[in-house]
C-alpha cells in the first residue's frame, strides 16, 4: 500500500466554496446517517452568512485535495467535517489540535447523539460530555462537549503550514 501524502493546513480561500459545502454535506450526511433535506444554495448562504463571519476557518488538504476543514472561535468548534474515505488518517486531530491551539484554553461544540463516530473522535481527543439536547431544526437529540487544557495537554503546535500532525 502506498504511504499516504502529508496534509496541510491552510486558511479557507473563496474559490473553495463549492467544493467544501460538496464535503461537508457529503460528510453531514455519512455521519449523521441522514440526508439532508435542505437545498444546496441554503448551505452555502449558511456558511457565507452564519459561519464564516463568526469563525475562522481553516481548510486541510491532501495535495491539492480537500480532506476536511473546521470553523471555530477561541471559545466554540461550529464545524469540522473530515471527507468521506478519509477518516482515520489524522486529517481531524490536526483540525482539532489547530482549533485547540487557537483557543483560550477550553472549547464546547455540539455533535448530534447518533453520530457515534463523531462523539468517539471527541471523547478520544479530550472532550468530556457536559450536556444533553434536542436540535429542534433537525428534530434529533444533541449532545454538548466541553475541552478544558491541563498541564498534560496545553502543549499543544499550532500547524502553519507543510504538514500537519496527526
Amino acid at each position: 500500500m502506498k504511504p499516504l501524502s502529508p496534509i496541510s493546513l491552510e486558511e479557507y480561500r473563496p474559490a473553495r466554496l463549492t467544493e467544501l459545502i460538496a464535503m461537508w454535506r457529503a460528510s453531514f450526511e455519512f455521519g449523521v446517517g441522514v440526508i439532508d433535506p435542505h437545498p444546496f444554495y441554503v448551505q452555502r448562504q449558511y456558511f457565507l452568512e452564519h459561519v464564516l463571519p463568526q469563525h475562522t476557518v481553516r481548510v486541510a488538504l491532501r495535495g491539492a485535495n480537500l480532506v476536511g476543514f473546521v470553523a471555530a472561535s477561541k471559545e466554540s468548534i461550529s464545524q469540522l467535517y473530515v471527507r468521506v474515505g478519509h477518516q482515520r488518517q489524522g486529517i481531524g486531530c490536526a483540525l482539532l489540535a489547530w482549533a485547540k491551539a487557537q483557543s483560550q484554553g477550553s472549547l464546547w461544540l455540539f455533535t448530534f447523539a447518533r453520530n457515534v463516530g463523531a462523539r468517539s473522535f471527541y471523547e478520544k481527543n479530550g472532550f468530556v460530555a457536559s450536556a444533553n439536547g434536542f436540535e429542534p431544526a433537525w428534530q434529533l437529540e444533541d449532545i454538548k462537549y466541553q475541552w478544558v487544557a491541563t498541564a498534560q495537554n496545553a502543549t499543544l503546535t499550532l500547524p502553519s503550514s507543510g504538514p500537519a500532525p496527526g
